[in-house]
């Protein structure tokens, strides 16, 4: 496929996929520092086990900064046990929050003021931080433009013979940045609709899925909230659901595979 025809595609998809599900409401958080928390805890499990790990935080009431850095170590992974691997989780989120405090003096505002190519670099030179956690800190966190990619994303190009399912990280980010940039002047007239038909649980909205944010992270937002919503519950690992997906239509024909 055609480098002009893939960025068409993946357009087409963000247009459909919004049409028919509406906004995501992604990250559910409060607060920046729990999008950090989240995309840290993400890591190997499942949201349904962050959200008991987050849980457990803030009933202790420790779910903040502040809290987190008076956090001895021992309790802190008891509390994040749900979310699996809790002991490398808690020293990872201890390492960042040192780098926070070293770099810039515990301030998260400082930290997303940096231009975004230097705090990426920054984020992926800490322990146990790679692409898809740095990138969900940096949009989610920070609203800095860059796409998240996941496993559910390296799936579906796979499956619409994108791009094969391996490829390299900075390959297909480049490739999803390059496709929706062009929508930001658009996002405005593509029309929800007025009842999400989306196949699971829409998150409520939160501080930070409302927080105000430029039109192209908007955009970065909600694609990948979509194609979340699409590989959990249409194109899964071992089955796809191909019957009422929105992205039906765009599969190849069959003497194309």
């Amino acid at each position: 496929m055609a480098k002009e025809s893939k960025q068409e595609e993946i357009r087409e998809f963000y247009r459909t996929l919004y049409r028919a599900w509406g906004p995501q409401h992604w990250w559910p958080a409060e607060t920046p520092f729990e999008v950090i928390i989240g995309a840290y805890l993400t890591q190997n499990t499942s949201w349904a086990n962050v959200e008991r790990a987050m849980e457990n935080l803030r009933r202790a009431r420790v779910l903040s900064l502040d809290g987190i850095r008076k956090l001895k170590l021992a309790r802190f992974e008891r509390l994040i046990q749900p979310s699996g691997y809790f002991r490398q989780k808690a020293k990872r989120l201890k390492t960042f929050i040192s780098f926070l405090d070293d770099r810039y003096e515990g301030s998260l505002e400082r930290m997303f003021a940096q231009p975004t190519p230097k705090l990426r670099e920054e984020l992926l030179a800490l322990n146990g931080v790679g692409p898809e956690t740095a990138d969900s800190i940096l949009l989610y966190g920070g609203n800095h433009p860059v796409f998240v990619v996941d496993a559910y994303t390296r799936r579906i190009l796979e499956r619409h013979h994108i791009l094969p399912e391996k490829a390299d990280y900075e390959e297909i980010r480049f490739l999803f940045e390059q496709s929706l940039n062009r929508l930001a002047n658009e996002q405005e007239t593509i029309e929800a609709p007025l009842e999400s038909g989306f196949p699971g649980t829409v998150h409520q909205p939160s501080s930070m899925s409302t927080a105000q944010r430029t039109a192209l992270v908007q955009v970065y937002n909600e694609m990948h909230g979509l194609i979340v919503g699409v590989g959990k519950f249409q194109c899964g690992k071992s089955r796809a659901k191909c019957d009422g997906c929105p992205l039906q239509p765009f599969l190849p024909a069959i003497s194309d595979k």
